[in-house]
């Protein structure tokens, strides 16, 4: 019974945090800059990648450190406080400036928190299930996004997008509490000194690097994650201006074709849940990398309104299948004792790639601006580049098990 409250209270958290990165990433602060600040897409690209820089050194840092201490949830706590008060600062911002400050607070700790909640999953997971428990979390965050843009609506519809953010951080704060307090991890008995730690933190990550034949498949699972991440990060933070800048949708449209896709997001969720467990993370992962491709393909070439709703489902599915299947096959090679380490890289790739990514965007808008609207389309094929390179160079990665011996079998 303990175990599946554990699970519940891990799930729970899910569902918080998207209620977070759709209603400020996806949502309302592209638009709070872009249209209501009438600023630039490059600078949102800027304030991103910043705090992208940020999380990227964070992470590998923290997770190994926390991989020392043989604890997650602490780490967890501080990095969740401070994405909810610095996004609820974001609500009180006077200038452009103030608010994309506060919003790389926010989103270095909201992405430096990932780490530590994505590790859980070994904790509370088995061979057997590891897929399953994963997608469970995934849809209910997907489920926690549809709660969260019904909540905020009213807020943003009385007072504007900027009213979006004050409301956003208290439904972060208040689902991930069960997590955050609830959830208990063994205490060790030795306590280390914290600068002790880090010289130790630093010297777990070289040697993973100088070792990582004896990992095998984890630093191509990094590679692979950074290159394909590249276009799923920047289409979950350019999606909004797409959908409103070239096919012109409203924003009461921009909620329902949010809520579309996030409805099949938890479907994909569930259903890769299974698969994941069934077929293997390596497989399930590159079918949700063609689906991505299929959707973003559709995005790229349509001009119609109808058609491009067909992207809502393709998109959502890709993106929580995605979640679903990465994140088992990362705790699927993570050798013994290393799993907060891993998912400090995995979370490594994320954020290199989100820096990249969203220049790569901001610079191809910039560069192909003689165009027109057709820039962005330019911009989305660029996108479905990174999907294709990121396969190619996941096909290499060999499966794992449950504590990371790699069966050295490849697809």
């Amino acid at each position: 019974m303990k175990k599946k409250l554990n699970v519940l209270y891990w799930m729970l958290y899910d569902f918080a945090n998207t209620i977070y990165s759709m209603n400020v990433v996806s949502l309302y602060f592209a638009l709070w800059i872009t249209v209501d600040k009438k600023g630039e897409d490059i600078f949102y690209s800027i304030a991103l990648s910043v705090s992208m820089i940020m999380a990227a050194i964070l992470e590998p840092l923290t997770g190994a450190m926390s991989d020392i201490h043989g604890r997650k949830i602490p780490f967890l706590l501080v990095f969740t406080l401070v994405c909810c008060v610095a996004t609820g600062l974001i609500g009180t911002a006077s200038t452009l400036v103030i608010g994309l400050i506060f919003f790389a607070i926010a989103n270095t700790a909201y992405e430096a928190a990932n780490v530590f909640y994505n590790a859980l999953l070994y904790d509370i997971s088995t061979k057997e299930n590891i897929g399953r428990i994963s997608g469970y979390g995934v849809g209910l965050g997907y489920i926690g996004t549809i709660f969260g843009l019904l909540m905020v609506k009213p807020f943003v519809v009385a007072g504007g997008r900027q009213s979006a953010f004050i409301p956003t951080s208290i439904l972060f704060f208040l689902f991930s509490v069960p997590c955050l307090f609830l959830i208990r991890e063994p205490i060790p008995a030795e306590k280390k000194i914290f600068k002790i730690e880090i010289k130790k933190a630093l010297q777990r990550i070289k040697d993973t690097f100088r070792q990582s034949q004896k990992y095998p498949g984890v630093i191509r699972f990094v590679l692979a994650a950074f290159v394909f991440f590249n276009a799923i990060n920047t289409c979950i933070i350019f999606m909004s201006v797409y959908t409103k800048k070239v096919i012109g949708f409203s924003d009461p449209e921009m909620v329902t074709f949010y809520i579309i896709s996030t409805t099949f997001a938890i479907l994909g969720s569930f259903l890769f849940g299974f698969l994941t467990d069934r077929l293997g993370a390596k497989k399930a992962l590159s079918i949700s990398l063609g689906i991505w491709l299929a959707g973003l393909t559709i995005a790229m070439l349509t001009a119609s309104r109808g058609i491009f709703y067909l992207v809502g489902p393709l998109v959502g599915i890709g993106l929580g299948s995605t979640w679903v299947s990465s994140r088992a096959l990362a705790v699927q090679i993570a050798p013994e004792g290393k799993i907060g380490e891993i998912f400090g890289l995995y979370g490594l790739a994320g954020k290199s790639s989100a820096i990249l990514g969203s220049l790569v965007w901001g610079i191809t808008v910039l560069a192909f601006g003689f165009l027109g609207l057709f820039k962005y389309r330019i911009a989305i094929f660029v996108q479905c580049l990174f999907i294709i390179i990121g396969w190619f160079i996941l096909r290499g990665v060999p499966y794992g098990n449950r504590h990371g011996a790699s069966t050295g079998e490849v697809l």
